[in-house]
């Protein structure tokens, strides 16, 4: 079976690390890309959808990828996580939640859930079936689909608020025009607050999470817009989303750790570490500009982009 090289290793890295937290699917990448390249990529492919994961190389290198990955959103809310995990177990001690932050570690765990069941129960299958290059085509145009729909969704949602608010009303300013003597009415539709949610709109978000294992449907893009069907702004929708993949990723990468000393990883140490790197690297730096971008800015343009990608895809691999 051929290897892995160096120039795969680094190039593969620094997509997974992106794609992870963009949300345009990180293992719907790591199947179209290697497919488009073709040549001495085109095994990669293959490896991705076989049926023993313990003897696919690329699959091995992808498990520590995945673990790069979720040390980079640790350490970027190492803080957050400090804070969590004591909330937590303050709680599991008194059997109160009080703070914010201890209902904030409950509202991850419940959503964790649903995906670790599903995970664990269907990842094989799903794999198996649909991680090849016309599977995930079709899944990642899903994916533009869901990420607009759920951004029109959002705004529909937004005009329905603004529509039945009245003048006067707490959440208005009145700003008087300046020489006109009238009133201009400057609404502001107030979202709700991360720890506002319920625990079971948490559950919604993370049964949402299951979609991501359809290779193409980006696992950071579906909670996103769950987030925002439950009424988030797109930072604090961003910023649950980001939380719950770092358990998510973490404990898939730890459970399939073995397969980093077993026979699939002979030969490959170097490439793995090189990636390894890289990935961790371009997660970090991902992470740090999304959480910039999502304060101004919407879903809309990966919407586009998993169309245009998925599309053309499709048409490649008809």
């Amino acid at each position: 079976m051929d290897g892995l090289s160096y120039l795969q290793a680094v190039v593969i890295g620094a997509m997974q690390g992106a794609t992870e937290l963009f949300p345009v699917s990180s293992l719907g990448h790591a199947v179209l890309v290697p497919a488009w390249i073709g040549g001495d990529w085109s095994h990669l492919v293959t490896q991705t959808s076989t049926a023993n994961s313990s003897e696919s190389p690329y699959l091995a290198f992808i498990v520590a990828l995945h673990v790069a990955t979720a040390f980079a959103l640790l350490i970027f809310y190492r803080r957050d996580w400090v804070s969590i995990i004591g909330a937590f177990f303050r709680t599991v001690r008194t059997r109160r939640v009080e703070t914010s932050t201890e209902r904030l570690a409950w509202l991850i765990v419940v959503a964790t859930i649903p995906v670790g069941i599903t995970g664990l129960a269907l990842e094989h299958p799903f794999r198996t079936l649909f991680a090849k290059p016309l599977a995930a085509s079709i899944f990642l145009t899903i994916n533009g689909l869901i990420l607009g729909a759920g951004e029109m969704l959002r705004r529909r949602s937004e005009r329905r608020a603004l529509a039945t608010l009245d003048v006067g009303d707490s959440s208005h300013d009145l700003v008087a025009q300046s020489g006109t003597g009238r009133s201009t009415e400057v609404v502001t539709v107030t979202n709700r607050r991360l720890d506002s949610l319920g625990y079971k709109e948490a559950g919604f978000i993370g049964l949402f999470q299951t979609l991501a294992l359809f290779a193409g449907i980006s696992r950071s893009g579906i909670t996103i817009v769950a987030g925002l069907l439950r009424g988030l702004d797109h930072e604090d929708a961003a910023k649950f989303s980001f939380m719950l993949a770092t358990p998510v990723i973490l404990a898939a990468g730890v459970l399939k750790a073995p397969t980093l000393v077993g026979p699939a990883a002979t030969g490959i140490h170097g490439e793995i570490l090189a990636g390894f790197v890289t990935a961790g690297v371009a997660a970090y730096l991902t992470v740090r500009f999304l959480t910039r971008y999502f304060t101004t800015r919407t879903l809309l343009p990966f919407a586009v982009y998993c169309l245009v990608a998925g599309g053309l895809s499709i048409i490649r691999f008809t």
